[in-house]
């Protein structure tokens, strides 16, 4: 049985919008935090794909992983994850190939297969494409084929990416990612940070039908987990309340700026909202050090994960690099190497 310090631990990072702040200001925080994170020992750095949301600055989702893994030294950086749909698999080979070339072996593909917008949004991405199911098992392994080595006869090779070997993760919150990356025998993640009521039976499909490659021989799980982590309970209970309120407004298709705290929000709900809430950050751990400790602890034991990603929105930028020293203390973190 795996430990909690002997599992590793990396971050995603949705590059928020604070309210009141700029897309120039939240590209900075993300540096800075991917920075900090590197410093104490963080395995992995991601970078999610939206759009059209105000508050979320992660749309050019290669352009970031550049920026980011320019900044910092050690850190892989990735894609958690590029929504494959939205790209043709040549395009993402290529700009990932280029950053493989730039940053060699630092990064990292998360694909995922939902579109990370809303339906009109989709259809400027996408044009006129129609997605059909087996669309999405195709071009992962047609981006398989783009970053291995070229084959004799390969008519269509993407320069760069050729032979780099770019590790590819599959991402998702139901069973079918579950089931093709244990297939083609790829590196899961699950997104328990936003739909978690799927994780235990996702991870045990992996793993009971994971077929072993010359890439990775045993199966790989990494669980998303929202954190805020503070000195104290009650001051973590309160900082939550900016990812409550932005939660609120995801379920309300109100996607705004992440908002600062604010004194008993919960209180001011409709029962219906709370749930709505809880249900969401049903993985998250949220509270002083001991209750991260333990918390992060349970989750670990209760998947076996091998590698936990946090989540940590944080209206004020300070206190979110110290909820991630909390979190490495629990997790035993000695910086670089550890």
């Amino acid at each position: 049985m795996k430990t909690l310090r002997e599992t590793r631990l990396s971050m995603l990072d949705l590059v928020a919008v604070r309210e009141g702040g700029t897309v120039a200001e939240a590209l900075a925080i993300a540096l800075r935090t991917a920075r900090h994170a590197e410093a104490l020992g963080f395995t992995r750095y991601w970078l999610a794909e939206h759009h059209n949301m105000p508050g979320i600055a992660s749309s050019a989702t290669a352009v970031l992983v550049g920026y980011i893994a320019g900044g910092t030294r050690r850190i892989r950086v990735g894609s958690g994850g590029v929504m494959l749909p939205n790209h043709a698999p040549l395009v993402v080979a290529e700009a990932f190939g280029t950053l493989a070339e730039m940053y060699p072996g630092r990064i990292d593909l998360g694909l995922g297969r939902a579109p990370g917008t809303d339906r009109i949004t989709m259809r400027a991405l996408r044009r006129d494409r129609v997605e059909a199911e087996d669309d999405f098992p195709r071009e992962v392994a047609e981006l398989l084929r783009l970053l291995g080595d070229p084959q004799p006869g390969q008519q269509v090779v993407a320069v760069p990416g050729a032979g780099t070997h770019v590790p590819i993760w599959l991402l998702g919150s139901s069973l079918f990612s579950a089931q093709l990356a244990a297939e083609r025998g790829l590196p899961y993640a699950f997104a328990s940070h936003f739909a978690p009521r799927l994780l235990h039976q996702a991870i045990d499909l992996y793993r009971s039908r994971f077929r072993p490659t010359d890439a990775l021989a045993e199966p790989w799980v990494m669980i998303g987990v929202p954190l805020i982590a503070a000195p104290t309970d009650d001051e973590a209970g309160f900082l939550a309340t900016s990812v409550y309120q932005r939660v609120l407004g995801i379920l309300h298709g109100d996607r705004r700026c992440l908002p600062p705290p604010v004194e008993n929000f919960m209180a001011t709900l409709h029962p219906q909202e709370r749930a709505g809430i809880d249900e969401f950050l049903s993985a998250a751990v949220i509270g002083g050090p001991r209750t991260v400790a333990d918390g992060l602890a349970e989750l670990q034991r209760a998947t076996q994960a091998d590698e936990l990603i946090l989540v940590c929105d944080i209206f004020d930028a300070d206190l979110r690099l110290r909820s991630l020293d909390i979190a490495a203390a629990a997790c035993g973190l000695q910086g670089p190497g550890s």
